[in-house]
């Protein structure tokens, strides 16, 4: 984020109110012009502390979790082609994810004082990072139809217990015909046989079509977190 937006950023992943005044320190300290800060949206001591602070509010993330013990695989359109990533893919699938994250309601577009394209980078750049780096995902499917990449779903093994679904996108001209569901489908089959016994999915609070789909599929909400920005100037 410092490279892409020109201003040192940083990151906190759990804000409490017992840690608040620290990270503001260390922000200070450090030059920091630009936080990203997330805390637990049932902490409400903590967002009121960081709202007195100057944070302000940009999205709230649900986990969504699915138990695998007694899943049992869906079926999905028989014209739909989901299969493991090759390298050829790659170029697509960044095509994809900035087709996708153009005008999402994410934190980063949803900030006015940030470029908007730039937004849209950190999405196709994690994509690609997805596709080429076994750190950042250890899995990724895509989608065809009548031979054209479609879609693509980035899936992290977090433990030896837990998977989750990273990164996703769909080509903004064909949704609604299924392809996010299959990919939901292909990965817990993906994740059942790795042997996890669980898989976390997030997604944005307002993006019910997302949550829908998953908890038809035995996901239910887990857990859920408010993003913060603070601009330090």
């Amino acid at each position: 984020d410092t490279d892409r937006f020109g201003v040192i950023s940083a990151r906190a992943k759990l804000v409490t109110v017992d840690v608040l005044p620290e990270i503001n320190a260390f922000c200070v300290d450090n030059g920091v012009k630009f936080l990203i800060a997330r805390c637990s949206t049932s902490d409400i001591k903590a967002i009121h502390a960081m709202e007195a602070s100057g944070y302000q509010l940009m999205d709230t993330l649900v986990y969504l979790q699915n138990d695998l013990k007694d899943y049992i695989p869906a079926t999905y359109p028989s014209e739909l082609s989901i299969k493991p990533l090759k390298p050829g893919d790659i170029p697509d699938v960044i095509e994809i994810a900035k087709e996708s994250f153009t005008a999402y309601k994410g934190h980063y577009h949803v900030d006015p004082r940030l470029d908007p394209a730039k937004a849209t980078e950190v999405y196709s750049s994690w994509a690609e990072r997805c596709c080429t780096d076994s750190t950042v995902a250890n899995h990724v499917l895509v989608a065809k139809l009548d031979g054209e990449l479609v879609g693509f779903r980035a899936i992290r093994i977090n433990t030896s217990e837990q998977a989750e679904f990273i990164l996703a996108g769909v080509a903004p001209g064909m949704r609604r015909r299924g392809i996010y569901r299959a990919f939901v489908i292909e990965g817990l089959s993906w994740c059942k046989a790795a042997g996890v016994t669980h898989v976390l999915n997030s997604t944005l609070l307002i993006n019910t079509t997302v949550q829908k789909v998953c908890t038809k599929l035995g996901f239910y909400a887990l857990e859920s977190f408010h993003t913060f920005h603070k601009w330090f100037d």
